[in-house]
């Protein structure tokens, strides 16, 4: 589960109301939190001494330690991270995250404003100019755990899928605004996805929109956000707005256990696969994940932007990630060294943490948004690529003259 959104005001209703989006892409479908079984090799070795384990670890290196920095386009990374200080400004008093020298360093929004004001000033379109601005800005810290710099990266997106306003005809599954009786941040446990489906929600009007298929719903709850396609051709946006408080359980793992499938063959088109061609069994399949998400309908967004993550800044594909806020703060670029899950080749770029995912854990851990549309489903559902990674920063003499 996991969501994203579009350039949002910093003073709007929508900035300030946004909950914690949950999404967790063919990693939470499959319930792996540690590198699975055939993955390619590792993309690279770590460039800097690794403290042995245990725990993590976060290791000043150089610029010229960061493999590949000076290959990618880094002012297409700009205006994400100019998204997550125009937040930060708007909530001055959030705690961003992050333990020990992540958390003095940058947990809080004053710390990244020098960063922030610098960036502004950086001319758009010059990566020249954007990628000095890093490193001017920033000090590198090689990520690890354990004694291991190795990580593993999965991928989310938002989908589109066909709906309705109203039941009738082929749109007879709903989607649910969340139940007044359910607040924010509640710790008991709501009613099951099972118990939803047998009709728990029924004659509470909380339904938000119908889809035409309930597999399409269900993907939907895991990726937290989407553009649901009206019959008139409109898009309607929704974005995470609560969960019933239930253990979320990936039916990748159920299939595996049932020896319907191997780990290594577990993606988000063989689950989908699955359940199409089982359609007598999809159901009870689906209700092993006692997990179920609520919705809120997205007004004012444009269309060439993603859903708002956990930070409340738009998601922007490929330079957007789900992180552990435990030890990345939000709003923090990063440095991903990963491959490319459908042809291989390096994917290495400046990165910003916006979101959080409920399967997301550990510092070298993060989940890529790749935007919208079928190429950005079909990334995203096979992404499961080992890779290392950099946490940026701001630079001492910066955070100390706040």
């Amino acid at each position: 589960m996991r969501g994203g959104l579009r350039r949002v005001s910093a003073g709007s209703a929508l900035a300030r109301g946004l909950a914690m989006t949950v999404l967790a892409g063919a990693a939470a479908l499959a319930g792996c939190a540690q590198v699975p079984p055939g993955a390619q090799p590792p993309v690279e070795a770590a460039t800097w001494s690794v403290p042995a384990g245990p725990g993590p670890a976060l290791t000043p290196v150089d610029f010229a330690q960061v493999p590949g920095w000076t290959t990618d386009k880094a002012a297409q990374a700009l205006p994400a991270f100019l998204a997550s200080c125009d937040q930060m400004a708007s909530a001055p008093a959030q705690q961003l995250g992050g333990q020990g020298e992540a958390a003095a360093r940058g947990g809080t929004p004053a710390q990244w404003q020098a960063s922030c004001a610098a960036a502004r000033a950086v001319p758009p379109g010059d990566d020249a100019a954007a990628r000095s601005f890093f490193e001017a800005a920033f000090q590198p810290f090689g990520l690890s755990s354990d004694g291991s710099a190795q990580g593993l990266f999965t991928g989310y997106y938002e989908p589109e899928v066909a709906g309705a306003r109203a039941p009738g005809g082929i749109y007879r599954y709903p989607i649910y605004r969340r139940p007044a009786d359910l607040p924010p941040g509640r710790a008991t446990p709501y009613f099951s996805r099972a118990d939803i489906e047998a009709g728990a929600l029924n004659r509470k009007r909380l339904e938000l929109l119908w889809l035409a298929d309930p597999i399409d719903v269900f993907f939907l709850h895991i990726q937290g956000a989407g553009r649901i396609r009206l019959p008139n051709g409109q898009i309607v946006r929704v974005s995470y707005d609560g969960q019933n408080g239930q253990t979320y359980v990936p039916i990748g793992r159920v299939l595996v256990d049932r020896g319907e499938m191997t780990l290594d063959q577990v993606s988000m088109q063989t689950i989908r696969g699955w359940l199409v061609s089982h359609p007598e069994q999809a159901r009870e399949v689906m209700n092993q994940n006692p997990s179920y998400v609520f919705f809120r309908e997205v007004n004012g967004v444009s269309a060439d932007v993603g859903p708002p993550g956990a930070l409340g800044a738009p998601l922007a594909p490929g330079r957007s990630v789900a992180v552990d806020k435990g030890y990345i703060p939000l709003g923090a670029p990063l440095w991903i060294d990963t491959l490319d899950p459908l042809d291989g080749s390096k994917m290495r770029r400046v990165m910003v943490a916006q979101d959080l995912g409920g399967a997301i854990r550990g510092p070298v851990r993060a989940d890529i948004f790749f935007g919208w549309g079928k190429e950005a489903e079909e990334r995203a559902g096979r992404m499961r690529q080992q890779g290392i990674a950099f946490l940026f920063l701001p630079k001492a003499s910066q955070t100390a003259a706040r």
